[in-house]
């Protein structure tokens, strides 16, 4: 069997609601010659009938008994993929038919990027417009992608799509739930690894109650959060002497997040008194 030019990597639990979607968007691409990894990461809705509804004999289906997490399952995906190029993808997304014609093109035109995200655009339940991203939008080059980084992340996850030696050799790490992508950037770029994004949006990234980035800005103090993810990542990195100036600008920012987490624990603390 001929090796295709791009896996996509698809983990799914509990998305009924939407897996049909995102399975088509793969599948109506320009670009056809990809399998489409799906891991059913022990899902207990509708998920797994919709997955095997579908025949193209591109997909690859694999199922987890239980749920194992985002991180056990997008590794395991990496492990088995076969393509020059993995692309990432979310069963609540939709990427655009262009999406991976453009990101392969752009990774066989510049060697020395390892991993080529692009901007995306929000939609909500409905697949409506939804809220506008001011960041994805003003980080369009490989140096201003590394300087935000540092502080924030500028690029989203299901939108990327990398060489697949990268993925294997880097993973996901399952001391960062939640926020595993973050780390893996971070690690890229502080081992010399050049992140690229395309301006032309390629994604329409859904965000909904029970999506992780909805979650988070309301239950979680986001500032702590990227704190911890930033001292793990640095506390790795120079345990195998791997320091450098991005890593200083890393801790910097790190130390002005656990600041700006201490306020708005206080302010939250204040007005849940009045």
């Amino acid at each position: 069997m001929n090796e295709p030019a791009v896996s996509v990597i698809l983990p799914a639990y509990n998305c009924e609601k939407y897996i049909a979607q995102a399975i088509e968007s793969v599948l109506q691409q320009t670009f056809t010659d990809l399998e489409l990894i799906i891991i059913n990461d022990g899902s207990i809705d509708k998920t797994e009938s919709l997955i095997v509804s579908f025949t193209d004999p591109r997909i690859i289906y694999l199922k987890n008994e239980i749920n194992r997490g985002l991180i056990f399952t997008l590794n395991m995906a990496i492990e088995i993929a076969r393509g020059k190029y993995i692309a990432r993808m979310d069963a609540d997304d939709i990427s655009l038919p262009v999406r991976f014609q453009m990101q392969k093109d752009f990774l066989d035109q510049h060697s020395e990027t390892g991993l080529v995200a692009s901007t995306v655009e929000f939609i909500d339940n409905n697949n409506r417009p939804g809220e506008y991203w001011e960041l994805d939008k003003k980080t369009l080059t490989s140096s201003l992608i590394k300087q935000v980084m540092a502080k924030e992340s500028c690029i989203a996850h299901p939108s990327v799509m990398g060489r697949s030696e990268i993925f294997q050799k880097y993973r996901y790490k399952d001391y960062q739930k939640n926020i595993e992508d973050f780390d893996l950037w971070l690690r890229l770029l502080n081992d010399g690894i050049i992140i690229s994004k395309i301006e032309t949006p390629l994604l329409l990234y859904r965000l909904h109650e029970h999506s992780v980035t909805k979650a988070d800005q309301k239950t979680k103090n986001v500032f702590f959060k990227v704190a911890k993810c930033k001292y793990k990542f640095m506390v790795r990195e120079i345990g195998k002497m791997n320091v450098s100036f991005f890593l200083l600008k890393v801790f910097l920012y790190m130390i002005l997040d656990v600041f700006k987490g201490i306020g708005k624990a206080i302010k939250k603390t204040v007005v849940g008194r009045k």
